[in-house]
């Protein structure tokens, strides 16, 4: 964080100092809220959760090197007192992000959001210092911590924002205001606790409705290929910028292919010019993902040869999507296990497809989580679509919904043993121990509270009798 003294942070989240000798002295090092992150110079700041209070850790991080404790209630060290301590980090992170020099940009959408927003991460700090979302930290607390992270040398500040309903966009780009807003699209995730997409679309909709207009430098960034995030350029004053591979896309991609390991390749064309990208990562999903980033970087005026170096040269920075490993026995498994939607899940499917060809295809698949009532309909296409794509094996695991997985391979013709429905992750991993032979492929994704990022590592672990050789 830029360095602040403790009374200037007092001040500024209306907060009471309580046992601290000197309130000159300067927070230097960073924000954090788990005790194992605190460095020298740190504020540590104390959240009372169901099972963990953070303020039973007072002691031990300002031992560890905190400058002070930002919470409730007094604890003994120095600290900084406050009636709510996620708006005092709220209003940190706004005073903070009014003071840098940083150009912010905030991206939403249902998919694709942290691959995305490692993208733009990767490209801009080519051009200068960048700080970015860290996982998938997007919501109230996990975005003002990133902004806080931002140093004076920071130039780019990019922030990842997700939304449970009405509102929670707004409230975000209230702390970190953003200059460049990307929507990437709306699609079914999180359609039972939203409602519809209508009320998708109106939410991650906010954050253009937040930006600058064109005049003070806002410019906000839809995909020209769904109609949802296209029609919210009516929603706002800043230039708008549309990516994608209509013909009317100002940043597109012509000529797309996957290479025969099931990357993608194609024609970057910006207003600058054209250049061509042959992507690290798995899927043609991530042309979509990359077109994105491709338009943040134009719009900050990157040329679009330097913009297909850096989207070539790209890699995956977040664990758990589309992570791809060769075990020493020759079976290759897609880990991407992190989480699950329609859309995401259909995008797997067909990498899944595309690495496999020629070779055996495994497709390890688990519920997708807060669909609602379109949830039996999107099970069972996702179910169809494995049997349309020719995936060698189904392995739906869990209850009720793989079920319903299995039941759309079933009816789509699935017989004999091309489907199996298993209990759980290790009757998946015992029936892959079982039957895999060198070559295969295997895909592994679902929601994350299904966990099923264990059976992926679990079966690096059986294979790694020498060095794991990952691509």
């Amino acid at each position: 964080m830029i360095a602040l003294s403790l009374a200037e942070i007092a001040e500024v989240v209306g907060g009471q100092t309580h046992d601290i000798p000197d309130p000159s002295v300067q927070v230097t090092g960073p924000v954090v809220r788990d005790s194992r992150e605190v460095e020298p110079g740190s504020l540590f700041v104390a959240f009372a959760g169901e099972r963990v209070d953070g303020h039973d850790f007072a002691q031990a991080v300002v031992e560890a090197g905190a400058v002070a404790v930002l919470g409730r209630r007094p604890v003994g060290v120095p600290a900084i007192v406050v009636d709510d301590v996620q708006a005092a980090l709220g209003a940190l992170a706004r005073h903070v992000v009014r003071r840098l020099g940083a150009t912010l940009v905030a991206l939403t959408g249902s998919a694709g959001k942290t691959s995305t927003k490692d993208l733009i991460a990767q490209v801009l700090r080519r051009k200068a210092p960048t700080v970015f979302t860290p996982g998938s930290l997007n919501n109230e607390i996990g975005l003002p911590l990133t902004a806080l992270s931002a140093t004076d040398e920071t130039r780019f500040l990019v922030l990842e924002m997700g939304a449970r309903g009405i509102g929670h966009i707004r409230y975000l780009t209230e702390l970190t205001p953003p200059k460049i807003g990307l929507v990437l699209n709306v699609g079914s995730a999180h359609i039972g606790e939203f409602g519809g997409r209508e009320q998708i679309a109106q939410a991650k909709g906010e954050l253009v409705e937040a930006l600058p207009s064109a005049r003070d430098g806002g410019a906000a960034i839809l995909n020209a290929d769904d109609p949802y995030v296209r029609a919210m350029a009516s929603r706002t004053k800043a230039k708008v910028i549309l990516f994608g591979e209509s013909d009317e896309a100002d940043v597109r991609a012509e000529n797309v292919r996957l290479t025969d390991s099931g990357q993608p390749s194609f024609r970057l064309h910006t207003p600058s010019g054209a250049s061509d990208v042959t992507m690290r990562l798995y899927g043609e999903h991530h042309v979509s993902n990359a077109l994105a980033a491709a338009a943040v970087a134009h719009e900050l005026g990157m040329s679009a040869d330097e913009i297909a170096l850096a989207l070539s040269e790209a890699g995956s920075l977040s664990r758990w999507r589309m992570e791809v490993t060769e075990r020493p026995d020759g079976v290759t498994i897609v880990n991407d296990a992190y989480n699950a939607n329609p859309e995401s899940m259909r995008a797997a499917l067909r990498a899944l497809v595309a690495i496999g060809k020629g070779r055996r295809t495994w497709a390890v698949l688990g519920k997708m989580a807060e669909l609602g009532d379109e949830a039996l309909a999107e099970h069972d296409a996702v179910g169809r679509l494995a049997v349309r794509l020719n995936v060698s094996k189904l392995v739906a695991v869990g209850g009720r919904e793989a079920a319903w997985l299995q039941l759309g391979a079933y009816n789509e013709g699935s017989w004999g043993e091309e489907s199996v429905h298993v209990s759980d992750a290790q009757a998946a991993v015992d029936l892959l121990r079982s039957e895999l032979r060198p070559g295969d492929v295997v895909l592994v994704k679902a929601s994350r509270s299904v966990g099923l990022e264990k059976v992926a590592e679990t079966l690096l672990e059986t294979g790694a009798e020498g060095e794991v050789a990952a691509r």
